[in-house]
């Protein structure tokens, strides 16, 4: 199975993460059903291998969004489910209402991407690297953070630095 270089981002940000470029070539979680049902598994998610299609769907919309490429797409996604608010014993809860089981996943990150968006859009950060195509959310201080992974592309850039200003030397 293919190892992505960013984990643990919000469920939304860790959807669009699933193709990352390594070598020069784009990798992507979702080429083998094995690799669909570890990144469900991760995040307690139903659907199975039926749920490949959909979850790459919603990606490619959630990257339309993010690179500003406009938001219909997402939104096509997005009426696929609701939330239906809920009362039971230990109190008040939420229910995902999707029109088939093997959308929710796809609906779950897609809703949640729209909830980080929201509540933090300005931490919302694409990876500065330009040969990087890895979204994260800068949960630094200061919100200074623009490397997906300082031992990856911040090291490169870091590198890449040094070997520049000793070249002219």
């Amino acid at each position: 199975m293919k190892i992505r270089p960013l984990r643990g981002e919000p469920v939304g940000l860790d959807l669009v993460d699933t193709t990352w470029v390594q070598h020069g070539e784009v990798l992507d979680q979702f080429d083998s059903p094995e690799g669909v049902e570890a990144w469900l598994a991760d995040h307690g998610l139903p659907g199975g291998a039926a749920a490949r299609e959909h979850l790459a769907e919603a990606r490619a919309a959630m990257r339309d969004a993010l690179e500003g490429r406009g938001h219909e797409r997402l939104n096509a996604v997005l009426a696929h489910g609701s939330v239906r608010p809920q009362v039971g014993a230990a109190g008040p809860y939420q229910v995902v209402v999707v029109e088939e089981r093997a959308r929710q996943a796809a609906w779950v990150a897609a809703a949640d991407l729209v909830r980080v968006m929201g509540e933090r859009p300005d931490r919302v950060k694409h990876c500065a690297n330009p040969r990087c195509i890895l979204w994260f959310l800068d949960v630094s201080k200061n919100g200074s953070r623009r490397w997906c992974s300082m031992e990856s592309c911040g090291n490169r850039a870091k590198v890449g630095r040094f070997n520049e200003r000793h070249r002219g030397a």
